[in-house]
C-alpha cells in the first residue's frame, strides 16, 4: 500500500513539474482546462507550410516557367463560334460516311437486280470469318466420312475447305489483323451457310468488294464496312478474322440497333401472351423465347410493353400498365425479368386482350407518345379459340384498305388444332403467322417479321432513310455482361475454397469476412471512364431493297448498308486544346441520351458492361449544385435538356457539381453551356467550360509562328530534344491516314520535318478530302502552333543546368525530401520532366515511370486541381498521394502541382502547371521533427488532411490515404458542423447493384420435379466439397503446404474440443457456398466533402477546450492542407463512421416496384426521327403471310388413313 502510495506522489510531482516547464516555454499561452496549446499547433502549421512551399518553389523552378510565357497574349475565348466551328467539322465527317453508305447500297441493289438469274452454287468458297486461315495456320483435317444427309436440316452434307488469307494488325483497326483486298463474311451459328438462299447472296454480295476498297481508297478514315443481308450473313470490310473469348457465338447482326433501325421505322409494339394452362413446360419455354427474342429486336425509338392474358389481362411489369415504355436497355432488362416469372394459369380470354391492346395503341397514338409510326400487335400462344373479327372490324378496319395495327401471331407446340383462327388474324391484318415447335427454330422464326415491318419502305423504293444508332460497344451482345458476372462469381467462391484449404477457420474470423466482403464490393465501384476493354462506337446505315420486278409481289428487304464511327475518332475532331482545362465537349441523341460524356462511365468491375450502358441521359451525368433530392431534376436543367434535343442552338450558365478521381473529390462550379445541331443528324453538340478561367485563353502572337521561325532559320525540331517529353495521346496534333507511327512522339518528329521543308500548307479541315489531302495528312494548325511555343519557351526545364552536383541548396532538398521528379505540363498537352536520383548511381527508370502515367497534361488530375486551387490561395502547392496508399507495402510518393497564370490586360489563363513527386516518408520525418514528440504521444493524435478529408500524414502508416471520416468520424462531423467541411452529395445514376438471383422463378416448382433434383444436387455438391476438404487436409503434400503457410502467416488457432465440432467443422460451406445475384442498374450517392474557401474562417481561430471541443484545426499556408490535431483522451463514438463511398438510394416505391418503375413514372421528353414509312398502297395486295407446318398435312393424311381402315 505504500509503495502505490509512493508511486502516485511521484506521478503528481512529474506532472507539476512538466506543466511548469511547458508554461515557462517561449510562446506557449495554456489556457485552464486546455490540453492542447493552439499557438504551438499554429506555429507547427506555419513552419511546414513555409517549408513545403520553399521547397516547391525551388524544385519546380515556377518564377522561370511564368516568365517564360511573358511573350504569349490572352484572348476571350468564344463559345458560339467554338460549338459551331465543331458542329461544322462533325458534320462534315459524318457527311463522308453517309456517303460511303450510300455508295454501298447503289452497289448492292444494282449488283442483286444483276445477279438475279444466277444459280446458287453450293460449293462456292468465300472467306468465312471464323473458319479461314492464315498462311501459317495448320490446314484441318477433311471430315470422315458422314450421312448423306444432316438431320438437322434435310439436305445433303457439304464441306468446303477453307481459304487461305494473309491478315496484317492495322492500329485504325485496333490493332486487328485485317486484309484490304477482301471482306470476310461473318455466319451466325443458327444460319446454314449452304443453303439456296444464304449462299447465292454470298456470292453476288463478294461483288461488292471493288466498293468497299474504292470507299477506303476515297476516306481512309473509314472503319469498318459493311453489308448485313436479311438471310443472315454479314460480309465486313476489311477482311479479319472473327475472334471471340465466349463459348457461343451471340453475333447476329439483324438483331443490332443499325439493322433494325435501318430496316423497319420506329414502332410501337403490344405483345400479348397467352396465360392459359396449357401453356406449361416445353411451351412456355418456347413462348419465354419468343418474348425475349421480340425485345432484342427493339431499339431506343421503338416503344414496348407486355401483356399476359388468361381471364384477365395484365402487364408482366406492374407499373408499366396501360402505357408503352420506352425500348431502351434498363426497360427491356425490366421486361425480360418480368417474363421470367410469369405462371400460366388457367383459360385465355383473346377478346379482352385484343381489345385491349387495340385501345393502348389507339391512346398512344391520339396523346402523340410512343414512337407515332408503326403498330403492331404481337400474339404469342398454342391457339385461339375463334377469330375476333368483331374486334378487328371495330378497331383496325375502319379505313379500308388501310389497316394501322399489323398482327403478328406465333403458334406453340407441336400438336396444335386451333391453327387456322390464330394465322387468320395475322394474314387479315397485314401480319405474318409462324409455328413454332423447338426453340431452336425462334431467332429464324420471329426475324420473319421484320421483312413484313419493312414493306411500305421496299415498296417506295426511292426513299432510304439514314440511320444513326445510339452509342454502343461494338460486336458485344448485352448477355455477355450477365454471363461474365456469373463466371466471375464462380471465380470467387473458387478462390474462397482453395483460400480454405490453406488457411482453414481463420477465413471464417468475422474481421477477415468482413475485409473480403469490402474488398470485393469496392471491385465493384471500379467503373473506369477510359477503357480499351471495348470499343465504342456509333453506326450510319441504311436499308438496301429487291429492285427486281418480280420481287413487287412480296416486296423484300436485301438487307442493310453500314459503317461504323468509333466515338474515340469523333473526340478527335473536338479539339480539347480550344476548350481548356476542365473544358469538355459533349454528344446528345434525339433521346437525349448522351453518344459520349466526360462522366459516362459504360463499364465496371474493369471489364463488365453495364445493363444498361447506353441510355443515360444527358441530365443524369449534368449535375446541378442546388441540393435537390435524387430525380428532382432542376427546371432550368430540363428546359436546356428540351433546347438541345429539339436541335436549337444557345447557351446559359449553371452552378454544378463535378466530381472526379474515382467518384471520391467534387468541385463545385460556375460553368458556360453551348449547343448547337449536327446537320443532317439526330445529334447535338455540346460545350462546356468553367466560367472562372475559360473565358479566357492563351495564344501565340504573329511573329512567333512556325513559318516565321523557320524563315529566321531556326530548326523548331530542336525544341523537341532528349527523351524527358510526352505529348497527350489522346489529342490529335497531325495524322498520316496511309503511315503507322510507334508512338505519338514520333509521329510528332515526322511531322514537325515536314513543316521546316519549303511548300508546307495548312489544311482547311481536318475532314477535308482530296486534293487538300493529295497526301493523306493533316495537322491541327492552332493546336501545333501552340505546341511548338510551348515547346520553344520550355526547352530548358528538362535540362540538368540548375541541378547540377555543385547546387548544395538542390542537394540538400534532394536529400531531405526524397525527390524524385519534378515535371511540368502545359495547356497544348506537352509534358516535361526531370528526374532526381537519391544515390550517386543514376537510378534509371524514374522518368519513365512518371510519364507512363502521367502524360495527358490537362487531363490528369492533379493538372485540373492545381488550377482550381489557383483561385483558392494563388501561391499555393496542391499535394495528395494516392487513395488508401497506407495499405500498400510500397514507397509511397506524393505529388505536389501549381498552377502557372499568364495574365495580360486584365485577362488571365492558365499557361501550364508546374509540380513535383517526393517520397512520403520524408515529409513524415520532416512534419515529426517540427512536432517533435508532441504528436507521437498517447493522449494526442495528429494528422495532416486534404481539401477533400484524405489523409495525408498520420501517425499511423495504414492511415495514409484513407478518408478522415473513416479513421475518426466523430471528428470528421465535428469538423462538417463547424464549417471546416462542407459535405456535397453527388448522385450517381449510372449505378450496378446486386440483387439475389432467385432460381425458382422460371416455372411453377410444385409443377416440375426439376427443382427438387436441384436441391438433391446442390446437397451432393455441398457433401461432397466437405469431403474433398478433410481428404486434401490430411493429403501429406498438401497438409504439409497448409501448415507452412500457416507458418508464414501467424500462428494456427487451437483446435475447439466440443460437442458442435461437426457443425463448425460444416459452417465454412454456408460461407463458402455461391450466393447468385444478377446485375440491376440502380441510383447511388456518394456524401463528398470540400473545404469551405473562406480566407478568414473563424473556425481557424479557435482553440481547443477540454472534451467539449477537444481539437484543434489550422490551415497550413500554401496548400491545400489542413492540420489537425486531436486529444484522444476524450471519450468518442467508435461506430460513427463517414464515408465517401456509395450508398444505394432508396425511392419510395410499392411492393415489386423497381427503380424502372420510378423512372417510368417521370419520363423525359424526346424528340422522334424525322423518318417515318408505315404504309403504301400497293401493299394491300401482298398475301405472303406465312404458312401452316406441315404437322398439320401429316394428321391430315394420319386421321384420312384412320377413316379409310375403318371403311375398307
Amino acid at each position: 500500500m505504500a509503495w502505490s502510495f509512493g508511486r502516485t506522489w511521484w506521478h503528481l510531482c512529474l506532472s507539476l513539474l512538466l506543466c511548469v516547464f511547458i508554461c515557462q516555454a517561449p510562446g506557449v499561452n495554456l489556457l485552464p482546462g486546455e490540453k492542447i496549446n493552439y499557438n504551438l499547433v499554429h506555429s507547427w502549421a506555419d513552419k511546414l507550410g513555409m517549408e513545403l512551399f520553399h521547397l516547391g518553389d525551388f524544385i519546380t523552378r515556377r518564377k522561370e516557367v511564368q516568365e517564360s510565357f511573358k511573350e504569349a497574349k490572352v484572348v476571350i475565348r468564344n463559345g458560339p463560334s467554338i460549338v459551331d466551328s465543331m458542329a461544322k467539322e462533325i458534320e462534315m465527317m459524318m457527311d463522308l460516311k453517309v456517303s460511303a453508305v450510300r455508295r454501298i447500297m447503289d452497289t448492292a441493289e444494282n449488283t442483286a437486280l444483276s445477279h438475279q438469274n444466277d444459280m446458287a452454287d453450293k460449293m462456292f468458297s468465300y472467306y468465312n470469318a471464323k473458319e479461314m486461315l492464315e498462311p501459317n495456320d495448320p490446314i484441318p483435317p477433311i471430315p470422315t466420312p458422314a450421312p448423306d444427309m444432316d438431320k438437322d436440316i434435310g439436305e445433303p452434307l457439304i464441306y468446303v475447305q477453307p481459304k487461305v488469307l494473309e491478315l496484317t494488325p492495322r492500329p485504325e483497326f485496333h490493332n486487328t489483323a485485317v486484309n484490304f483486298s477482301v471482306s470476310s463474311v461473318h455466319v451466325p451459328v443458327n444460319v446454314f451457310d449452304r443453303a439456296s438462299d444464304v449462299i447465292k447472296a454470298i456470292q453476288w454480295s463478294e461483288n461488292l468488294d471493288q466498293i468497299f476498297r474504292d470507299n477506303y481508297k476515297n476516306d481512309p478514315t473509314l472503319s469498318w464496312q459493311f453489308f448485313g443481308s436479311s438471310t443472315g450473313f454479314m460480309r465486313q470490310f476489311p477482311a479479319s478474322k472473327w475472334k471471340k473469348d465466349v463459348p457461343v457465338d451471340l453475333y447476329d447482326c439483324r438483331l443490332r440497333s443499325w439493322y433494325m433501325e435501318a430496316a423497319t421505322s420506329p414502332k410501337d409494339i403490344v405483345i400479348l401472351m397467352d396465360g392459359s394452362g396449357s401453356m406449361l413446360g416445353q411451351r412456355l419455354d418456347i413462348a419465354k423465347h419468343v418474348v425475349n427474342t421480340i425485345l432484342d429486336t427493339l431499339g431506343t425509338n421503338d416503344f414496348v410493353n407486355i401483356f399476359t392474358f388468361d381471364k384477365d389481362v395484365k402487364p408482366v411489369v406492374e407499373c408499366f400498365e396501360d402505357t408503352l415504355i420506352q425500348a431502351n436497355l434498363g426497360n427491356i432488362r425490366e421486361l425480360k425479368e418480368g417474363i421470367e416469372s410469369f405462371k400460366p394459369k388457367c383459360i385465355a380470354n383473346y377478346t379482352a386482350a385484343l381489345t385491349r391492346a387495340f385501345e393502348i395503341l389507339e391512346e398512344t397514338k391520339s396523346s402523340s407518345r410512343g414512337a407515332q409510326c408503326n403498330q403492331a400487335i404481337m400474339i404469342i400462344g398454342d391457339g385461339a379459340p375463334e377469330n375476333n373479327r368483331a374486334v378487328f372490324e371495330l378497331h383496325n378496319w375502319r379505313d379500308p384498305p388501310y389497316k394501322p395495327v399489323r398482327v403478328f401471331t406465333y403458334l406453340i407446340g407441336k400438336e396444335v388444332a386451333n391453327w387456322d383462327d390464330i394465322r387468320w388474324m395475322a394474314c387479315e391484318n397485314q401480319g405474318y403467322y409462324v409455328h413454332l415447335s423447338d426453340t431452336a427454330e425462334v431467332r429464324e422464326m420471329v426475324l420473319n417479321y421484320i421483312p413484313v415491318m419493312a414493306r411500305p419502305l421496299v415498296l417506295g423504293r426511292h426513299d432510304h432513310p439514314v440511320i444513326w444508332t445510339q452509342v454502343y460497344a461494338d460486336i458485344e451482345d448485352t448477355k455477355l455482361s450477365d454471363y461474365l458476372w456469373d463466371i466471375k462469381q464462380c471465380e470467387e467462391q473458387k478462390a474462397d475454397v482453395l483460400e480454405y484449404w490453406q488457411v482453414q477457420d481463420r477465413m471464417l474470423h468475422p474481421k477477415e469476412m468482413a475485409r473480403r466482403a469490402y474488398r470485393r464490393t469496392k471491385e465493384s465501384w471500379n467503373q473506369p471512364i477510359d477503357s480499351n476493354v471495348y470499343q465504342f462506337m456509333t453506326t450510319v446505315s441504311m436499308p438496301i431493297y429487291d429492285r427486281r420486278e418480280n420481287a413487287t409481289r412480296i416486296a423484300n428487304i436485301l438487307g442493310v448498308a453500314g459503317t461504323d464511327v468509333p466515338i474515340n475518332e469523333i473526340k478527335k475532331l473536338l479539339s480539347p486544346f480550344v476548350l481548356g482545362v476542365n473544358g469538355y465537349a459533349f454528344i446528345v441523341t434525339n433521346n437525349g441520351y448522351v453518344l459520349f460524356h466526360p462522366d459516362f462511365r459504360p463499364i465496371f468491375q474493369g471489364y463488365i458492361l453495364k445493363p444498361a450502358y447506353n441510355s443515360v441521359d444527358m441530365i443524369e451525368v449534368e449535375l446541378l449544385d442546388d441540393d435537390r433530392l435524387p430525380r428532382d431534376f432542376n427546371p432550368v436543367l430540363m428546359t436546356i435538356r428540351d433546347s438541345i434535343i429539339n436541335q436549337s442552338t444557345g447557351s446559359k450558365w449553371m452552378l454544378v457539381k463535378n466530381h472526379f478521381d474515382e467518384m471520391k473529390r467534387v468541385a463545385r462550379i460556375k460553368r458556360q453551356y453551348y449547343w448547337t445541331a449536327i446537320k443532317n443528324t439526330p445529334f447535338t453538340l455540346v460545350i462546356s467550360y468553367p466560367e472562372q478561367y475559360g473565358v479566357s485563353r492563351m495564344d501565340i502572337r504573329a511573329e512567333q509562328e512556325i513559318h516565321r521561325i523557320n524563315i529566321k532559320g531556326t530548326n523548331i525540331r530542336s525544341f523537341f530534344d532528349g527523351k524527358r517529353w510526352k505529348i497527350h495521346p489522346d489529342w490529335l496534333f497531325c495524322k498520316h491516314s496511309n503511315r503507322t507511327f510507334r508512338t505519338p512522339e514520333t509521329e510528332l518528329m515526322f511531322f514537325l520535318e515536314r513543316m521546316s521543308e519549303p511548300g508546307w500548307h495548312w489544311p482547311a479541315s481536318r475532314s477535308a478530302m482530296p486534293p487538300e489531302h493529295a497526301a493523306a495528312m493533316f495537322c491541327d494548325r492552332q493546336l501545333m502552333q501552340a505546341l511548338v511555343f510551348d515547346a520553344r519557351v520550355t526547352e530548358w526545364f528538362s535540362k540538368n543546368t540548375s541541378f547540377n552536383s555543385k547546387d548544395d541548396k538542390g542537394n540538400e532538398f534532394k536529400q531531405r525530401f526524397g525527390v524524385t521528379v519534378a515535371f511540368l505540363a502545359t495547356h497544348s498537352g506537352l509534358t516535361r520532366w526531370h528526374e532526381f536520383h537519391s544515390n550517386m548511381p543514376e537510378e534509371p527508370g524514374v522518368g519513365e515511370t512518371f510519364s507512363q502515367h502521367n502524360k495527358r497534361a490537362i487531363d490528369e488530375i492533379w493538372y485540373k486541381r492545381a488550377v482550381d486551387q489557383h483561385f483558392i490561395r494563388e501561391e499555393s502547392f496542391v499535394y495528395s498521394v494516392p487513395f488508401d496508399a497506407g495499405e500498400s507495402n510500397s514507397e509511397i510518393l506524393v505529388t505536389a502541382s501549381h498552377a502557372i497564370f499568364h495574365n495580360e490586360g486584365g485577362k488571365s489563363a492558365p499557361a501550364a502547371v508546374v509540380g513535383f513527386q517526393f517520397q512520403h516518408s520524408a515529409l513524415y520525418k520532416l512534419f515529426h521533427n517540427i512536432t517533435g514528440n508532441a504528436c507521437a504521444v498517447d493522449d494526442k493524435d495528429c494528422y495532416i488532411l486534404d481539401n477533400n478529408g484524405f489523409v495525408i500524414i498520420s501517425s499511423r502508416q495504414h492511415e495514409t490515404g484513407r478518408f478522415f471520416g473513416e479513421v475518426n468520424g466523430a471528428i470528421m462531423k465535428r469538423l462538417v458542423e463547424e464549417k471546416v467541411y462542407k459535405r456535397v452529395i453527388v448522385y450517381d445514376y449510372q449505378a450496378v447493384c446486386f440483387e439475389s438471383k432467385n432460381d425458382n422463378n422460371a416455372s411453377n416448382t410444385l409443377l416440375s420435379p426439376l427443382y427438387h433434383v436441384m436441391r438433391l444436387s446442390k446437397w451432393l455438391l455441398h457433401t461432397a466439397l466437405w469431403y474433398i476438404v478433410q481428404l486434401v487436409h490430411w493429403t501429406p503434400g498438401v497438409s504439409g503446404y497448409s501448415e507452412m503457410y500457416l507458418d508464414m502467416n501467424g500462428t494456427e488457432p487451437e483446435p475447439e474440443h466440443d460437442d458442435n465440432s461437426q457443425v463448425k467443422n460444416t459452417a465454412w460451406l454456408r460461407y463458402l457456398t455461391l450466393h447468385r445475384t444478377r446485375l440491376k442498374p440502380c441510383d447511388m450517392q456518394r456524401e463528398l466533402y470540400t473545404l469551405y474557401n473562406e480566407k478568414d474562417n473563424v473556425v481557424y481561430n479557435m482553440t481547443a477546450h477540454a472534451c467539449e471541443r477537444p481539437f484543434v484545426v489550422l490551415p497550413i499556408p500554401f496548400s491545400n492542407l489542413i492540420l489537425l490535431v486531436i486529444d484522444q483522451l476524450c471519450p468518442r463514438d467508435p461506430n460513427l463512421v463517414l464515408s465517401v463511398n456509395p450508398q444505394r438510394i432508396n425511392y419510395p416505391l410499392a411492393v415489386n416496384e423497381s427503380l424502372g418503375c420510378y423512372k417510368q413514372a417521370r419520363e423525359f421528353n424526346r424528340v422522334r426521327p424525322q423518318s417515318c414509312i408505315s404504309r403504301h398502297a400497293n401493299e394491300s395486295g401482298i398475301k405472303l403471310c406465312g404458312r401452316s407446318c406441315s404437322i398439320y398435312a401429316n394428321l391430315t393424311l394420319i386421321l384420312l388413313c384412320h377413316i379409310l381402315s375403318r371403311w375398307l
